[in-house]
């Protein structure tokens, strides 16, 4: 808890990251500034504690403040459950329970209108129908590619997930797919091939959102049960306009969240 001028505490989320090793780096950490304990030694094998310089020893602070109850539900381990979500699943709990929620997105009006991290934006397309903004995630520092880590935000504000996208959006889609590639190769000299590019269902918040990050980075999220290839999108939308509104989809909940609960009341899980 943080505690204010006025005595009163406020929840906040501190968020401690060690960062990728640089390779050009790697060297210093072994030169004489460096305090290394040995802790075992048996035949060719020895383990140390090692002790960096401050310029080698950086951690990556992420700062949530004032956290709400939702973020703090986030970061809690919990008892995690698959849910096999049907589009009448969607329409009957999903929907409500986002329409009934005040989930705040204004970070992103923000990034949008420019009235925050205009200077991270590494590309823009302004159309209000087909645009998007790409701009570095939080979780990446800029300092290595071996994190690399990105995500368009759409210019759009009606569409809030994956379950929204129809063959309307395919031009939106396609623009994201190709310029976005497109900047991270000009900005950072990594090609489409070493990108995973995908979309999370359920999101983390509510307003349509890419993902770009390093082939070779395990990315939070990137996993089968929450990532959807945005060339995989793409295709299944050419191929029928309402595949979103058809098909079921899976993803996973915590134990405590409020929408397990909904699940769980309607007998689903």
């Amino acid at each position: 808890q943080v505690t204010s001028p006025s005595g009163e505490g406020t929840d906040a989320i501190v968020i401690l990251e060690k960062t990728p090793f640089q390779e050009e780096k790697v060297s210093d950490l072994l030169k004489k500034h460096t305090k290394l304990e040995l802790q075992m030694h048996n035949d060719i094998y020895s383990t140390y504690h090692l002790y960096p310089p401050p310029e080698l020893s950086e951690i990556k602070t992420t700062v949530v403040y004032p956290a709400t109850e939702k973020h703090l539900q986030k970061y809690l381990r919990q008892e995690v459950h698959l849910i096999r979500e049907t589009w009448e699943d969607y329409k009957n709990i999903t929907l409500p329970f986002i329409q009934s929620q005040s989930f705040s997105i204004q970070w992103v009006y923000n990034i949008l209108e420019k009235k925050a991290e205009a200077d991270r934006i590494i590309h823009e397309n302004p159309d209000p129908c087909d645009g998007f903004v790409l701009v570095p995630d939080f979780k990446w520092n800029q300092n290595q590619l071996d994190d690399l880590y990105l995500i368009a935000l759409v210019q759009r504000r009606e569409v809030k997930s994956l379950r929204d996208l129809t063959a309307e959006h395919l031009p939106l889609l396609r623009n994201i797919l190709q310029e976005g590639k497109e900047a991270i190769a000009k900005r950072f000299s990594v090609p489409g091939s070493q990108l995973r590019i995908y979309l999370h269902y359920q999101p983390s918040y509510y307003h349509l959102h890419v993902h770009f990050t390093a082939l070779g980075y395990d990315a939070p999220g990137s996993s089968v049960e929450r990532a959807h290839l945005l060339a995989d999108v793409i295709d299944n939308l050419v191929l029928d306009s309402t595949y979103y509104q058809k098909r079921a989809l899976t993803f996973a909940l915590r134990a405590d969240e409020i929408l397990f609960k909904k699940f769980q009341e309607a007998g689903r899980v």
